[in-house]
């Protein structure tokens, strides 16, 4: 699952300055007006932004490194696919114009597009869980604070709610552009504008409520659907329940992280879980039935007649659901034989007759004995 990074030529652990430089770099070398039509550097220029739009986003990234492009299926930006038109786009966005090579004007039509208003920025919850609702999967409410569309402007941080009016120094566009040279000819660099911020539109008198950006801070309720099966390392992204952007910009997203709470009797590992169950020695020497803790409560095993200390049992789907719905886990329960620390008269009479009667231990011992739990659990997974 390296191909994107292939495509840019960079390490699995670039950082993001790292994959916007080696972008621009591979964006430059097969860009179409360097290139006079070339099929082949259409394709080139296509895959590596379309490599770049992957890796520069973290969601995206994490997916990736996690599933490959399958990961990536109805999570794209672009509706009906990335193609050609789409990738110029990016590179638009990220550069800018660039009039030494000829034609960029002329691909986009040319003339100055108004800037959309900016997305809210992405917030970061985290939901508490126990292995009970990990097992089982469950809706959990959780009151955010974000910043909503401020009620007395009604979002356009003008007083009274008035509309801001076009920006005069770009033109509305929210961008101006700059003419440089440089070794390759003539470049047109695009920089927000100084004046309106990048918005395209300035406000003439602000709103009293919330100064002029739109936005008021309030608390929602937001309702996360968490799957059975989930761990610590997994996270939910909740589209558009996040803050609104400035002045009628979009709503962002919620990043809900899960916390799954350790439980003191089990040890997970991936979907099965692990305990410990103290066994007598009567109960080992001689069978019994012994009951264990499950999840949702307990469960009865079998102990067969000798079962040595540290034996590893497996009780079939007592363990997690699979997070992407392949099967479910098992609970493996090793069996210490315990030692009591004190004997009354009576147990120390009947111990001591059977010292008397019993087999001396092996003089060796076995495979089994030198192995450590964690190879017997192996064993049993096996």
């Amino acid at each position: 699952m390296s191909e994107y990074y292939d495509r840019l030529g960079v390490p699995r652990d670039a950082d993001g300055e790292q994959i916007k430089k080696a972008y621009r770099k591979v964006a430059l070398k097969y860009h179409p007006d360097r290139n006079k039509g070339s099929k082949d550097a259409e394709a080139r220029f296509k895959e590596a932004t379309e490599a770049y739009e992957v890796l520069r986003d973290p969601e995206k990234r994490a997916r990736y490194d996690r599933y490959g492009p399958d990961g990536l299926r109805g999570r794209s930006s672009f509706q009906g696919g990335f193609d050609f038109s789409d990738a110029l786009n990016v590179f638009m966005r990220e550069f800018g114009g660039f009039g030494g090579f000829g034609g960029l004007e002329d691909l986009f039509g040319g003339g100055r597009r108004p800037r959309e208003p900016a997305r809210g920025k992405a917030l970061r919850v985290t939901i508490p869980l126990t292995l009970a609702e990990v097992r089982t999967g469950a809706t959990k409410t959780v009151n955010v604070a974000v910043l909503d569309t401020c009620r007395q402007c009604r979002g356009t941080g003008a007083r009274g709610g008035a509309r801001p009016t076009p920006c005069a120094e770009c033109g509305g566009a929210g961008q101006v552009r700059r003419a440089e040279r440089s070794v390759f000819g003539q470049f047109v660099s695009v920089v927000p504008c100084g004046r309106c911020r990048g918005e395209g539109a300035v406000v003439a008198e602000r709103c009293e409520s919330c100064h002029g950006d739109g936005r008021t801070r309030t608390t929602r309720k937001v309702r996360v659907q968490v799957p059975p099966g989930v761990s610590s390392e997994n996270y939910i992204t909740l589209r558009g329940e996040g803050n609104v952007g400035p002045r009628g910009g979009a709503r962002g997203d919620i990043m809900a992280l899960l916390d799954v709470k350790e439980d003191p009797r089990f040890v997970r590992n991936g979907n099965d879980l692990i305990t410990e169950a103290p066994v007598t020695f009567a109960q080992a020497a001689l069978g019994a039935q012994v009951t264990v803790p499950t999840v949702e409560g307990e469960e009865e095993i079998e102990v067969q007649p000798g079962t040595q200390s540290g034996a590893v049992m497996r009780v079939r789907g007592e363990g997690l659901p699979d997070v992407n719905g392949r099967g479910q886990g098992d609970l493996l329960v090793r069996l210490v034989v315990w030692v009591p620390r004190r004997l009354t008269p009576e147990q120390e009479r009947l111990i001591e007759e059977l010292r008397a009667l019993e087999d001396p231990p092996p003089a060796t011992v076995d495979a089994d004995g030198r192995r450590g739990f964690w190879d017997r659990v192996k064993d049993a997974l096996g």
